[in-house]
């Protein structure tokens, strides 16, 4: 049978929201002791860590059509350094087929990455002195065999398993899964745990003479854990943590045809290489998995181009001899009514410089950068957390209806434009240029926020761009934000204006966040002035990754391919630690759902 891990990150995306009432029906079904409210909490779980004093941490196993079949949560306590065995559970007619051996193993990998003490979780006791019933003494038997072939086992010698009421059957044992490493936990340390677990667990079920009851009963130094009873030793697990789990990976989409977008001719900075200098550094992290990229119909680069200036670029550049490039060198004034007639003339009626030509392949390899956008675009919309379209040319300077600045079609803008229709979007365009594009395709709407920090147009391209007054428009007033920055800066520097257009867009409150990646603000760039080190990279990488958004990097500028690489392999590995960092998923839980039978 095939299925996947997937981590739930947020409460917003249609697909997520399907997949945890989906959550919340197995629980339904192979919980019916837990109470109902129980269930319903899991959304707020999830996204309110304070109020519940655990990070909530979810994972399903999906079928290839968005069936969850099996699911898990961990809870996991930051401030003790542990982790808390919610439930684990395939869903119904779903057992035994391996669905709750892969999650497990699963969350023993994430919880070693988190670099926790172990996972504490509650077992049934398979004790017929606990356990009455011989049904469910079996039952309990076979789940503590399961866990013990993972080496976890009950802690001993405590009043854990003491019920809260006298007399009540099938009072749970506390198991711990030291997670490989054969040193018991200190005593006070699981006091300490325990108290949290009761406390935060189960203040409504356990008074507080009962609970430090429960806490003082532990004496053993370290504590001790049961004999195995099952198993004669733990299986071996050999988990990888150099390389994360696939549904923390990048999703990196390359436009397999950039190449062909090809000028070969002196100081044209744009060129092939500057992929080939990025994939060589940044695949050997194990950060990516590559996706396949999906081709998309003409309309959705309508959506954000006017149709006339995209059906002129197809035209004009199909028409166009082989090793022919068109650069735009007339500049009428812009008269909607009566633009040129003659093709060549009107490049310049839809660009904004001299420098950016036409040739046969920009129209086809511009597409295939756009598709790519969208391909991420979609990735987002089915869950992914992080995907980088690797594209090439580049599409921040590309406005409604003009292209230029080595842009044609607008890749960041349209794949916010396919992501606005589930929710908010914030682009934020770290180019060392201002963009000038995607602040002209979005200027009079409020759904998407776009912020950009970049030279000072009175020193940078495109110059007539980019001025801090420049807000936005009608409905879309505020909702545009412009960073100009002095024409010397360091990473500190930069870093101040990032924390600034942070603030902004967590006020925003988006969905999504679109990073238009530029690495032209190193230091040596050919196009810039700046001095960022990969150290800043790496920084600002993790400040991004850090506002916990399903998030989009669509590259644009970077020219100095001896640090192009460099300094990419440093922002994405500061992007996937702000993302996840020390603060990894697990998921597990054992089947029990209250402390009192």
């Amino acid at each position: 049978m095939m299925f996947r891990i997937r981590r739930i990150y947020d409460t917003v995306l249609p697909v997520n929201q399907q997949a945890i009432s989906q959550v919340q029906a197995i629980l339904t079904s192979q919980f019916p002791d837990l109470n109902p409210k129980d269930i319903n909490k899991l959304p707020d779980q999830l996204t309110n860590p304070l109020k519940y004093r655990f990070r909530s941490i979810l994972s399903v196993a999906e079928g290839s059509k968005g069936d969850v079949k099996g699911f898990a949560l961990l809870l996991h306590a930051a401030d003790l350094n542990f982790c808390y065995l919610e439930y684990v559970s395939a869903a119904e007619k779903m057992t035994g087929r391996g669905i709750g051996g892969a999650l497990y193993e699963r969350i023993r990998n994430e919880a070693r990455a988190l670099g926790v003490l172990g996972i504490f979780m509650e077992c049934l006791p398979d004790d017929p002195e606990f356990c009455r019933d011989p049904t469910i003494l079996a039952q309990n038997k076979a789940r503590l065999k399961f866990y013990e072939q993972y080496g976890a086992r009950p802690i001993t010698g405590s009043a854990y398993e003491t019920p809260v009421k006298e007399g009540d059957d099938n009072p749970p044992y506390l198991v711990f899964d030291g997670l490989g490493d054969s040193a018991e936990p200190s005593q006070q340390e699981v006091k300490k745990i325990v108290r949290a677990i009761l406390e935060r667990k189960y203040a409504h079920l356990c008074p507080q003479t009962y609970i430090d009851m429960v806490v003082d009963s532990f004496t053993e130094d370290p504590v001790q854990l049961r004999g195995f009873r099952y198993v004669k030793k733990p299986i071996s697990v050999v988990e990888d943590l150099a390389r994360p789990v696939v549904d923390r990976q990048i999703a990196l989409i390359v436009n397999d045809q950039h190449d062909i977008h090809h000028i070969r001719e002196r100081g044209y900075v744009e060129s092939p290489v500057r992929i080939r200098s990025i994939l060589k550094e940044i695949e050997p992290t194990g950060l990516f998995y590559r996706a396949p990229v999906r081709r998309f119909a003409i309309h959705h680069l309508k959506k954000i181009h006017a149709a006339d200036f995209v059906d002129y670029l197809k035209l004009m550049c199909s028409g166009l001899p082989e090793k022919k490039a068109l650069y735009p060198y007339v500049f009428p004034i812009r008269n909607a009514t009566r633009p040129p007639r003659e093709k060549a003339i009107k490049a310049g009626y839809y660009c904004i410089d001299t420098f950016t030509p036409l040739t046969r392949n920009v129209y086809p390899a511009a597409k295939r950068a756009a598709d790519c956008a969208m391909t991420a675009a979609r990735l987002a919309l089915a869950g992914q957390h992080l995907s980088y379209a690797l594209v090439r040319p580049p599409g921040h300077h590309a406005e409604h209806r003009a292209f230029g600045g080595f842009c044609y079609f607008n890749n960041a803008a349209v794949a916010a434009q396919e992501l606005c229709l589930q929710g908010k979007v914030a682009i934020i365009d770290i180019d060392y240029h201002h963009g000038n594009g995607t602040q002209n395709i979005f200027y009079r709407r409020s759904d998407v926020l776009t912020v950009s920090l970049h030279g000072h147009p009175r020193s940078a391209y495109p110059y007539f761009n980019g001025f801090e007054d420049e807000t936005g428009e009608g409905e879309g007033k505020g909702f545009n934000m412009n960073i100009p920055l002095p024409e010397q800066l360091d990473g500190e520097g930069y870093a101040t204006a990032l924390d600034k257009a942070l603030r902004r867009i967590k006020r925003f409150k988006p969905t999504f966040l679109v990073i238009a990646l530029g690495l032209d603000t190193a230091t040596g760039d050919p196009t810039g002035t700046w001095s960022l080190k990969p150290a800043d990279f790496f920084a600002n990488g993790r400040k991004l990754g850090g506002l916990g958004l399903p998030t989009l990097v669509i590259q644009e500028g970077g020219y100095d391919n001896r640090s192009l690489g460099k300094n990419a392999r440093q922002f994405f590995q500061g992007l996937w630690e702000g993302s996840f960092g020390n603060v990894r998923p697990a998921l597990e839980k054992t089947t029990r759902s209250k402390r009192s039978s």
